[in-house]
């Protein structure tokens, strides 16, 4: 387990021979190495701070939106993960700026609001940052979720990046 704590993108965790409990305890590790413990967590300048929800710890609801998927649209329920879990280390890479080529940096309006994405083109590996403004005008980042592409996700955050907005947020 501790050896995916040494690893760097672009290699993959080493999750699949684990069982539930050694998985995420390895993954939370990880998680918690990059951004619960990490007191500098920002994009830009811009602190991040994970999704409040009333009633729940909002670093275990972004550890959860982080290594799961929705299952169920219509119930919202969500599961495990594999293809997110395994890029769970690119998160920090990506926000840190670290890669440098073929990388899309935008912002585009949608019916949810205004996003920031990190669109890893190589990868096939998206991050999604929401801008937000407090009571005091301070700028910060929600992190809403990262995963990688499959299907026709490819597509949709190609046209997301056709409508951007011409600055960043």
């Amino acid at each position: 387990m501790p050896l995916n704590q040494l690893k760097r993108y672009p290699d993959l965790l080493d999750i699949t021979g684990l069982n539930i409990s050694e998985r995420k305890k390895s993954l939370r590790a990880v998680f918690d190495r990059d951004i619960t413990n990490n007191t500098n967590f920002s994009f830009r300048g811009k602190l991040i701070r994970p999704i409040f929800k009333e009633g729940e710890i909002p670093l275990d609801i972004l550890f959860h939106h982080l290594t799961t998927v929705i299952t169920d649209k219509a119930t919202r329920k969500r599961d495990f993960d594999m293809d997110r879990s395994k890029r769970l280390h690119w998160v920090k890479y990506h926000i840190e700026e670290k890669k440098q080529n073929n990388i899309l940096l935008f912002s585009a309006k949608d019916k949810n609001g205004k996003r920031t994405y990190i669109f890893d083109e190589d990868e096939m590996y998206v991050i999604i940052l929401e801008p937000k403004t407090n009571a005091n005008k301070e700028q910060y980042y929600y992190l809403l979720t990262a995963y990688y592409l499959r299907g026709g996700d490819k597509k949709k955050i190609k046209n997301k990046y056709k409508r951007r907005l011409q600055e960043l947020l």
